[in-house]
């Protein structure tokens, strides 16, 4: 599991240092493999081990081809994909296109998601973590799903 969120530099040549905290597990998991893409939700994107993203690319697929919103979600998702591999130092090499699509600068925020994580402009993750933590303490408890109004923390 991936979890807790780091600042990361990206270098002049568009690569980030993956936290040592994680580099053993996406070796052992993937060797190394790595596939970035898009959020259609939020300007960041997604890194997932290889194996987590043949899993999502496998549902994907299955989706009807004649639904526009089925083929819109794989246009990107799938459209976006880009194998990556970390190098003996730790590093990914972020493609230009899609640092471009999610803004990114020297500054990001590497946040752990579970099976993936989410790589952020650093300066956008700020401005919607407070957006997002002023919706919360803005809502009432009644618009939360039933299956997070179950879990106690």
């Amino acid at each position: 599991m991936f979890r807790g969120i780091t600042a990361v530099n990206i270098d002049a040549k568009g690569r980030i240092a993956m936290p040592t905290r994680y580099r053993e597990r996406l070796q052992q998991d993937g060797k190394g493999d790595l596939v970035l893409t898009i959020d259609t939700e939020e300007r960041c994107l997604l890194l997932y081990p290889l194996l987590e993203w043949e899993e999502i690319e496998r549902k994907l697929a299955l989706l009807p081809s004649f639904n526009p919103a089925a083929r819109r979600i794989q246009r990107l998702l799938v459209g976006h994909a880009t194998d990556i591999e970390m190098d003996g130092h730790g590093r990914v090499l972020l493609p230009p296109l899609l640092r471009d699509y999610a803004g990114l600068g020297k500054r990001a925020v590497l946040v752990g998601q579970g099976k993936k994580f989410e790589l952020w402009d650093e300066g956008h993750w700020e401005k919607s973590r407070g957006r997002w933590l002023q919706e919360e303490s803005d809502s009432d408890e009644s618009s939360l799903p039933d299956e997070v109004k179950s879990i106690s923390l």
